[in-house]
């Protein structure tokens, strides 16, 4: 039989996934690598993975794209890891420096910027210029906070702009994936979420960071009606940008 590939983000909000897939008999049926969340999805959208657990604004740029899976990267509100950074109030920034890693999160700071806060924004990549701010995800966050006059958490900023949750990363399929394959996926994942305490000792602990209360609180793991309802709604916002 052929393996299935899958690509997930290496990422601590992925750990209790990776978790349960590890622990599962799935693993011997997958060929899983872990990649940041732009290499995630270019996988999936040449092909060269099956599956990826990727960002949600390239969605539209996989073939055939269905999402496989009950559960996601998600929040209700702060999720204290995906971060506009700055050295200014949101009202007077100017220029942004988007984070290579992630579309999804580049795509909701324009989105913020555009829609909620109403700021002419220049953007750039370019890793030496000096901006006004910076968007940050990930573990890279992790206790860095304070290291700025402004941090503008956008699980949070999007609550507060839509009243509704936010979907940062599903698990998107390129091809029919079984009924069947998709009920053991499901399966692992939810064991890896179910097994957190476990995943909490593994980790290295970060200063000025409460990863329990990362992994239990801030971060939510459903798909729900109204995170889809969500992502409807972002991806809308992305093509009037």
């Amino acid at each position: 039989m052929n393996k299935i590939k899958i690509s997930a983000v290496a990422y601590t909000n992925t750990k209790a996934f990776i978790y349960g897939i590890a622990h599962s008999d799935i693993i011997n049926k997958i060929d899983l690598s872990l990649d940041i969340p732009t290499d995630c999805a270019a996988k999936v959208i040449n092909g060269q993975a099956d599956i990826g657990l990727m960002p949600v604004a390239a969605i539209p740029l996989v073939p055939n794209a269905n999402i496989i899976a009950d559960y996601c990267i998600g929040s209700d509100g702060a999720v204290n890891s995906v971060f506009i950074f700055s050295d200014v109030p949101v009202n007077e920034i100017r220029t942004l420096r988007l984070d290579s890693h992630s579309r999804t999160s580049n795509n909701l700071a324009k989105v913020l910027l555009k829609f909620f806060w109403k700021q002419e924004v220049e953007f750039t990549t370019d890793v030496s210029a000096k901006t006004d701010a910076i968007v940050l995800i990930g573990d890279r966050t992790f206790g860095k906070k304070n290291d700025y006059p402004f941090a503008y958490d956008m699980g949070e900023e999007w609550k507060n702009f839509t009243g509704l949750p936010f979907m940062y990363a599903a698990w998107v399929a390129n091809k029919e994936i079984s009924q069947a394959f998709k009920n053991e996926f499901n399966a692992a994942l939810k064991f890896g979420l179910d097994h957190r305490k476990e995943v909490l000792k593994s980790l290295p602990q970060t200063e000025n960071f409460d990863l329990e209360d990362y992994l239990y609180n801030k971060l939510q793991f459903e798909v729900t009606d109204d995170r889809r309802k969500a992502l409807k709604l972002f991806l809308e916002y992305i093509d009037q940008l």
